[in-house]
Parts: structure tokens; C-alpha cells; sequence
């Protein structure tokens, strides 16, 4: 059983923003962390289906649901058997987003306490929503990528990680368009069927939450096969997306499981 107190991301991330309060990079860099975790959600009774019911609570500034990165920090907290459902931070946003309702998170088990008010559980949620734009530039060049920040290329690792199976690797190159133009771009090597959207999301959150809001960061795909495929090797920083382990063919889907159906908040 993992010892519930040892240091987990969303700690770490905690820290590093407590650490820095006026430091916009650490402070998103902890909500990037929050959406990605899996958390355990505190709930009233067992989730039915899609639908779960949050157990809240209230305070005189706003109603709070309670979450924790670990099921032995929830039991900590309860001190017996509660029901809870096991889902994504930004499920969980998703689902709280607009309900004028808060996150209690880890609250008195863990160095990473915080209470996070509905208006920031809305902004994450909203955040998470967008989707890259489409554009068409013909590339004439690939080169060796520019000087970027370490923030950015330290979430592209991250949020690649956790992109496992979903393509079996990605470059990051610089480019030069036919009308001159220079920029970065993330190209993504035999990219599963469908997963397109997918990888373009993961690499847009990367560039929201590195804090990089005038940053641009194209992001392509290509078949091994194709001749552009030895330049982008020969000029680009490589990330390797790295396979996931194999799941428990007995475990049930949990309510939130698929990214593009949140639970049903009752």
C-alpha cells in the first residue's frame, strides 16, 4: 500500500506555487498538475453509472466538493468507509464547472491542503475546453529548434508522457515557411487513427499552461515513411512517447474514464 505521506506531483507543484505566490508560471504550472492527476472524488453514496453524487460542503464564501491524489489520503480524511470515484482533475472540473462549487483539496492530510474556490475551478474548466485552430502553411524548411523557455520544453515531456500509445514519437523542429516565416513546430511520428486531436490538445495545453500566451507552437503529423520524416529526425529534439502498461481487462470503467463523456453531476 503506498505510504500516504509521501510527496506526490500535485505536492510538489503545490510548493513550488506557495512558494512563489506571485509567480504566474508556478501557479499554472500546479493547475496543469491538478488536471492531469487522477483524484479521488468523495462521494455520498456509489457512483451510478455516468452519474455521481459529490459529497459538499459549505463555508460563507462557497460550497466545496473533496478530492485527494491519493485513496489513502481520502480514507485519512473520512477515518472510515466512504464511497468515492477515481477520476481526472479535468473530469472533475468539467463536471463542477458553472455549479458555483469549489475543491477541497487533500485538506489536513497533506502538505498540498488548499481550497480552490469555484471561479478557478470555472477558469481550469474552461481553460481545459479550448481547441487548437486549424491552419494550412506550406513549409519549406525544417531547422533545428530555437531557444525556448525550459518551462515549455519541461511540460511537452510531461504532458508527452502521458500521451503513451497514442503515437510513437514526436519532434520538435524550427521551420521556415515559404513566406519567410519562422516558428517551432511539434511533429508527431505515425499518430494512432483518431488520436489526432488528442495530441494537438496536449501540445496546446502545454503552451497554455507554461505561462506562454503569446507563445505559437504548430503541431503536425507524418508517417515514418514520408521523406520529411529523416529531416525532422536529422534537425529535432525527440520525445519518445512511451508505451502504457497493459490495463486490468477486469477493472469496470469508472464514471469520467472517457475524456469526452464527464460524470454526470446529481
Amino acid at each position: 500500500m503506498p505510504d500516504p505521506s509521501e510527496t506526490t506531483p500535485l505536492d510538489t507543484a503545490h510548493a513550488a506555487m506557495e512558494a512563489a505566490p506571485e509567480d504566474d508560471s508556478a501557479r499554472l504550472r500546479f493547475y496543469e498538475r491538478l488536471a492531469d492527476s487522477e483524484l479521488f472524488l468523495m462521494l455520498t453514496e456509489e457512483a451510478k453509472g455516468e452519474s455521481v453524487s459529490p459529497d459538499l460542503f459549505s463555508l460563507p464564501d462557497a460550497t466545496y466538493a473533496l478530492v485527494f491524489d491519493r485513496a489513502e489520503r481520502l480514507s485519512a480524511f473520512a477515518t472510515r468507509p466512504v464511497p468515492y470515484a477515481a477520476l481526472s482533475g479535468r473530469a472533475i472540473a468539467s463536471m463542477l464547472a458553472g455549479q458555483g462549487v469549489g475543491l477541497g483539496l487533500n485538506l489536513e492530510v497533506a502538505p498540498s491542503s488548499i481550497l480552490i474556490p469555484p471561479p478557478a475551478v470555472d477558469w481550469l474548466a474552461a481553460t481545459l475546453a479550448e481547441s487548437p485552430s486549424e491552419v494550412e502553411e506550406r513549409i519549406a524548411e525544417f531547422t533545428r529548434p530555437g531557444v525556448l523557455p525550459e518551462t515549455l520544453l519541461a511540460a511537452l515531456d510531461t504532458k508527452l508522457a502521458m500521451a503513451g500509445a497514442l503515437a510513437r514519437s514526436a519532434y520538435l523542429v524550427g521551420t521556415v515557411s515559404e513566406s519567410g516565416s519562422r516558428g517551432h513546430l511539434l511533429a508527431f511520428i505515425d499518430a494512432r487513427p483518431g488520436a489526432e486531436p488528442a495530441l494537438a490538445k496536449a501540445a496546446g495545453e502545454a503552451l497554455t499552461f507554461s505561462g506562454l500566451d503569446a507563445g505559437v507552437l504548430d503541431v503536425g503529423f507524418f508517417a515514418a515513411t514520408d521523406t520529411a520524416a529523416a529531416a525532422l529526425a536529422r534537425h529535432g529534439l525527440r520525445f519518445d512517447l512511451p508505451e502504457p502498461a497493459a490495463p486490468d481487462r477486469e477493472q469496470r470503467a469508472a464514471p469520467g474514464s472517457d475524456p469526452d463523456r464527464p460524470p454526470i453531476l446529481r
